[in-house]
């Protein structure tokens, strides 16, 4: 069983405003537990079923670990299923940005969901380094951990004044707009950023300035635009076949 004030804790922390005044954040779910069990971030503290435990105990010896049922866990997870882990993190400080490679910038991107899978989607792609726009959704939210399928352990997310950070770049900044060039005709460069907008308000009047290249996925049916996770991968594909 969990105590009271364990539940209290993990209920807390599915609140944004709670994570940022405790500097935690919740990973749950078997997948992404054990993708955190391997990583460097700093685990405060595991709260796992049986089962678990018996499956991992050589990769849990240095935690701090809470056995309970996974009906206990259920009840205070924000996941409908998969319960068998729950791990309180540290959120860690953000790190220096590496300029080179192709960086994403995310303007707006409001959806946690659509940005835990460009997480985990500039994970495959050998992408190592996210700029989320102050308004995008928040990566620590349960749902946005969730999406990343574990990749949010290797993918540095830096918040910041993205307009201020566009101003500072040398290299080429590729924006996904509707009336660009076909991205199957563009040069694409090796060192460069890929900014897509989020699907209601797209690359916003405040940064469009720095757009160096206008980019569009060309369309061959009817409808009217793209998930903006699934525009970053098609596009992401078309860079690694530069």
């Amino acid at each position: 069983m969990l105590s009271k004030n364990q539940q209290k804790l993990i209920r807390a922390l599915g609140q944004k405003k709670q994570r940022k005044i405790q500097g935690k954040f919740l990973v749950q779910g078997e997948k992404n537990v054990l993708e955190l069990l391997d990583s460097s971030m700093e685990i405060e503290q595991l709260f796992v079923t049986e089962s678990f435990f018996k499956a991992n105990k050589s990769n849990l010896k240095s935690h701090k670990i809470s056995e309970t049922d996974e009906e206990s866990l259920s009840k205070v997870s924000t996941l409908s299923s998969n319960n068998a882990a729950i791990a309180v993190v540290k959120i860690p400080e953000q790190k220096n940005v590496d300029k080179s490679g192709l960086i994403i910038a995310l303007d707006g991107v409001s959806d946690p969901g659509n940005l835990g899978t460009i997480i985990r989607l500039a994970d495959w792609y050998g992408v190592h380094t996210i700029i989320c726009s102050e308004d995008c959704a928040d990566v620590y939210n349960p749902k946005t951990i969730s999406a990343t399928m574990g990749s949010f352990t290797r993918i540095n997310v830096i918040v910041a004044d993205l307009a201020e950070y566009l101003s500072k770049s040398n290299t080429p900044i590729y924006g996904a707009f509707l009336n660009g060039e076909s991205v199957h005709k563009t040069e694409l460069k090796s060192d460069a950023i890929l900014l897509m907008g989020s699907e209601s308000h797209g690359i916003r009047e405040s940064v469009q300035p720095y757009v160096t290249n206008k980019i569009t996925i060309p369309c061959f049916g009817q409808a009217e635009s793209l998930n903006v996770a699934m525009a970053t991968g098609i596009i992401l594909d078309n860079f690694k076949r530069a």
